[in-house]
């Protein structure tokens, strides 16, 4: 495969994506364990209880959601800044910037096949959370729990995907191509 010089508007959407995904899955990992609201309506008892004051559970659940509030609604802003770069990601090649290829094309060997089905994938998976996110904030409350369940089964896929992002560098920048590790 050659190598090609990409677009900076490209360099530029790629990485902000990055950097988006590492918030939201920053976000995600303080909900789950230091800002969880267990965890945190266990030290307001805690301090509570050298207060002889006490509230209960769900006031303290309550107060925890409160006050991980601000650190979540990062998550939210941040997942519509990404909706917006994925569009722009996704219209590029309609100007003729990074066109997307296809997979079945009998002229491609084994290693472009994986890497194009792996982005494949992975842009299924960020169009259903980023989907499911948005109908979440925005669509009818009476179906935000079974939605609020494929959102988050919908996020699994960016683990593999960042493991196998950076594993496809490494393995490129190690190999004797000089140029651009961005092969698309």
């Amino acid at each position: 495969m050659k190598n090609r010089n990409h677009s900076l508007i490209f360099g530029i959407v790629h990485w902000a994506i990055a950097i988006c995904i590492i918030i939201i899955l920053i976000t995600i990992f303080l909900r789950l364990n230091w800002m969880n609201k267990n965890h945190l309506a266990g030290i307001i008892q805690n301090y509570l209880s050298t207060t002889n004051q006490s509230l209960t559970q769900d006031q303290l659940i309550q107060l925890a959601k409160q006050i991980r509030k601000p650190m979540w609604n990062w998550h939210i802003y941040i997942g519509y800044v990404l909706v917006g770069l994925f569009s722009i990601r996704l219209f590029l090649p309609l100007f003729g910037t990074m066109k997307f290829k296809n997979p079945f094309n009998k002229e491609l060997n084994f290693k472009e096949k994986f890497r194009f089905w792996i982005y494949i994938v992975f842009y299924i998976g960020i169009i259903l959370s980023l989907t499911t996110g948005m109908i979440i904030e925005l669509g009818p409350k009476d179906i935000k729990k079974p939605i609020e369940s494929i959102h988050v089964l919908s996020n699994y896929y960016l683990i593999g995907f960042i493991v196998l992002h950076l594993v496809g560098l490494l393995l490129s920048k190690l190999s004797t191509k000089k140029g651009s590790i961005i092969e698309k």
